[in-house]
């Protein structure tokens, strides 16, 4: 076991054990239905928005360190899996040498807060980002370890990378996270395993609402705060406009659901590598000012909103999903 977890520390990627044939988390078809619940966000907002800064620069694969390329980048050239990426390696550098600089600019100019959704090695490779956005006020959400697949891991040894994690943000940020959310998806153990810890406030590996809600792990209630990647800047990567177009589009239609008396919540997903490319920086500032200038709106970290929903909504058998 102990060479499994310096394995994991020094970031070689493991073929690990595929857990998928455990049952994991019964699925949910219903949710609230016809009846959300009466929400009131402060100062009767008509929509609550969260802006989240993925930053995963320096924690994602590579030949370096897992002797293959990540491919989620700005080109689809692919290099042969023996063979070191360095065009690939430096498109995720720009995301944290000045992308992360661009995006903090922008959003402290407007006064707008923000969550981070970090990687541990991410931060462990450039610390003071990690300084900075604490000391300006964001949260902080693991990304987990590194920026890789949670299905590889059996449970032990994703029990295991989520411990390491949590001891390298402490190092890092100066303080344990407090909510948890996996590349691409979790495993079937995830949210087990994060009750488990008991540190953790919230999780938001679920994508099937626009409001929080709580699940039932092992006869316990447990807050989720679904996260969404359609208003993400993954949709803008050829044109900010669409980007853009989807997130006012978004705005929209939940502010007038809102102003009909049912508020929600809204994620934007922001990459560093992405969307802190000068070009897409500005569509970012375009969606800022277009929700300033609608007016009703909450700009909220992500443990504002939980925080709010514990003690609005609190667990009870009745909302325990």
């Amino acid at each position: 076991m102990a060479a499994t977890l310096e394995m994991i520390l020094k970031g070689r990627r493991l073929q690990f054990s595929n857990n998928q044939n455990s049952i994991g988390p019964i699925r949910d078809y219903i949710g609230y239905g016809g009846q959300s619940p009466t929400v009131q966000w402060p100062n009767d907002a008509k929509l609550a928005i969260n802006f989240v800064i993925n930053y995963e620069e320096g924690s994602e694969y590579s030949f370096l360190q897992d002797g293959e390329n990540d491919n989620y980048v700005e080109v689809t050239y692919n290099f042969p899996e023996n063979i070191r990426d360095l065009s690939r390696e430096s498109m995720y550098e720009y995301g944290s040498r000045a992308g992360i600089w661009r995006l903090f600019r922008i959003l402290e100019e407007y006064g707008v807060p923000a969550t981070m959704y970090a990687c541990a090695q991410a931060f462990e490779v450039n610390p003071v980002v990690a300084k900075h956005a604490r000391n300006a006020g964001y949260d902080l959400l693991s990304h987990g370890l590194r920026w890789t697949e949670t299905w590889r891991y059996s449970r032990e040894e994703e029990k295991q990378a989520i411990e390491t994690a949590i001891a390298s943000f402490q190092e890092t940020w100066g303080e344990r996270p407090e909510a948890w959310y996996c590349r691409y998806g979790s495993s079937v153990n995830t949210r087990e395993l994060v009750v488990e810890e008991g540190g953790f406030v919230y999780d938001s590996d679920s994508y099937n609402d626009d409001l929080p809600y709580y699940a039932n792990v092992e006869g316990q209630p447990h807050l989720v705060i679904p996260y969404s990647l359609t208003y993400n800047d993954m949709q803008g990567t050829k044109s900010p406009a669409t980007f853009v177009d989807y997130v006012k589009r978004g705005i929209d239609e939940l502010w007038r659901e809102g102003d009909a008396g049912n508020p929600k919540m809204m994620s934007i997903g922001l990459h560093p590598r992405l969307m802190g490319q000068a070009g897409r920086a500005n569509a970012l500032r375009e969606v800022i000012e277009y929700a300033l200038d609608k007016g009703d709106v909450w700009f909220a970290r992500r443990m504002d909103i939980a925080k709010h929903w514990l003690r609005e909504h609190p667990a009870s058998v009745s909302n325990n999903a």
